[in-house]
């Protein structure tokens, strides 16, 4: 009878381990593909709060050629806030599409000047090249991509004081078919006024507590390369916070897309999208403001998809050591969100981490998307708290949207290599159908995860090309019923994580399906398309009213 039991088991050990998914692997391939850039934060001894924050990065294709480039935001010498060496230069990589990338920063004139943060990109012109806007401390710039392989900076209004901008996006909040401008401000900042903590023997970096917040700006588009800025009409400006990341989504399925942003230390905002160009705040009756013990949380990080592909966006946020990330469930409606950190096991495995960018992908293209976190905690931990400030990424497996899994452990030797990261960007550089991701690390080098995971897993990829609505179709839903009866959701979207700014692409795993039965796309003018038996495993253009 033993000998039955042990047969048992081992046959139970043996399906076991059949069930069990390929791992989430990637490999860092930053260096042998040309990709060498090393953030700066212009260091120097004197504690400014601006050298913690920065390190966004964008993952665009800025000359049509198919393959996604990088661009790469950086710092400045402080107090001046110039760039006073080559290697404060902000710079734009190439994709060769063979898996390498060539430096194109000086023939595109996109060097830069001041103490840049983060970087949005999106085709603001609908002229069918992708633009950027960076922001950063006292300073944004807008360029516009003439498509000849230049930008030329282009107008913004100028606001009464600059300010420190963290964060920023691009949607069509009046669906009228122009991309509008949102820019996320921390708080009131200068070098020589800044406060000090510690001791001149032990001094360190302010808690965010010590500076005075802002408000956020909207920018509206006048469809003519020219912008007015919104922020009191709109009722953005009303609202003072400690912005950090900001996320996109239609969260009440209204037509309108709302807006996220993640405060430091303070708490998050919801803006609902109530048309006719006004916006009102609900964070705290949305339930999306807080912790679920009513803690403040040091946001960083945001991205707003449907992590359990009901067909509501859910909203994940990652903030700072004994925080934990918060996850929150779209309940649909107008009926806000509730907690979902602790149910599916993330609140607890992230108490003890620092997160900065992050992303809904799904990686292994298994039909549910996936979590990535670029870690880091701040410079200081290892100086006065004996804490290791830098710290390997973490990739979390969705389990059917009831429970998430850190896979880290088996995501690859790379993988666990510690640092202090900030910005992430996600897109399939080699067009291999995988989503992988770039990532920077403050006064250290880039890193480039090529996602190699393995599976027989099929894959769609979306690039939308709107005519009544904006030309790269930011902000539309996108519904996919596969033949074994599944629905998958996205939208899309460039503004996602912290700082840094994503394809704009609409992905789906397909899992063991060779196809999609349906495609629904339900575009920001309103106009609903379908699209019946689509081939997996492709690119698939899409044209508003038109065939694909």
């Amino acid at each position: 009878m033993g000998g039955s039991v042990f047969r048992f088991l081992l046959l139970l050990t043996a399906l076991e381990a059949a069930a069990a998914p390929p791992p989430i692997r990637f490999e860092e391939i930053a260096a042998q593909s040309g990709l060498r850039f090393e953030l700066q934060n212009g260091e120097a001894g004197g504690f400014h709060q601006i050298e913690l924050t920065l390190g966004g990065v964008a993952a665009f294709d800025y000359n049509n050629d198919g393959c996604t480039d990088i661009f790469f935001t950086n710092g400045a010498a402080i107090p001046s806030l110039r760039k006073t060496s080559p290697k404060f230069s902000n710079r734009l990589f190439r994709n060769n599409c063979n898996l390498t990338f060539t430096d194109v920063t000086a023939e595109t004139d996109l060097a830069g000047e001041g103490y840049a943060m983060a970087v949005a990109t999106a085709d603001y012109d609908n002229d069918g090249f992708a633009d950027l806007f960076v922001a950063g401390v006292k300073g944004n710039t807008l360029y516009r991509n003439l498509g000849n392989g230049r930008f030329a900076a282009a107008p913004l209004p100028l606001p009464d004081a600059p300010k420190w901008a963290v964060s920023a996006g691009w949607f069509d909040y009046d669906n009228d078919g122009w991309l509008d401008l949102f820019v996320a401000n921390y708080v009131v900042w200068d070098a020589a006024t800044e406060p000090r903590c510690g001791t001149p023997e032990r001094q360190y970096y302010c808690h965010p507590n010590a500076y005075q917040g802002l408000p956020n700006q909207l920018f509206h588009n006048n469809h003519d390369g020219t912008f007015s800025d919104v922020s009191a009409a709109s009722g953005i400006g009303r609202q003072i916070g400690k912005g950090m990341g900001v996320s996109f989504a239609d969260f009440d399925d209204d037509g309108l897309t709302d807006i996220f942003i993640a405060n430091d230390s303070v708490r998050g905002i919801l803006f609902r999208n109530e048309g006719q160009g006004k916006f009102t705040e609900i964070g705290l009756e949305a339930g999306v403001a807080l912790r679920d013990d009513g803690y403040a949380i040091a946001g960083m990080g945001a991205d707003f998809r449907d992590l359990d592909n009901d067909g509501k966006p859910d909203l994940l946020v990652s903030g700072i050591v004994n925080d934990s990330f918060l996850l929150f469930r779209n309940l649909g409606g107008r009926k806000g969100f509730e907690d979902y950190a602790q149910r599916t096991g993330l609140l607890m495995s992230t108490r003890q981490l620092t997160g900065w960018s992050l992303g809904m992908f799904d990686f292994d293209n298994d039909g549910w998307k996936d979590l990535f976190f670029a870690l880091g905690h701040l410079m200081q931990l290892d100086r006065y708290l004996g804490r290791q400030s830098a710290l390997p990424n973490r990739v979390y497996r969705n389990i059917a949207g009831q429970r998430l899994e850190d896979v880290s452990s088996t995501a690859g030797p790379a993988f666990q290599v510690a640092a202090a990261h900030r910005g992430a960007a996600f897109a399939d550089f080699d067009n291999d159908g995988r989503i992988d991701v770039v990532v920077t690390a403050v006064n250290g080098p880039a890193k480039l995860f090529r996602n190699v995971s393995a599976g027989p897993a099929h894959w769609l990829a979306l690039r939308l090309r709107g005519t009544r609505s904006n030309r790269q179709g930011l902000g539309a839903k996108v519904h996919v019923r596969l033949p074994d009866g599944r629905h998958l959701y996205n939208h899309a979207t460039t503004a996602v994580g912290y700082a840094s700014s994503s394809e704009p692409l609409v992905r789906f795993g397909l899992g063991t399906n060779r196809a999609a039965a349906e495609i629904e796309i339900q575009w920001p003018s309103g106009r609903l398309q379908k699209l019946s038996s689509v081939a997996a495993d492709r690119v698939l253009d899409v044209t508003e009213d038109g065939e694909p």
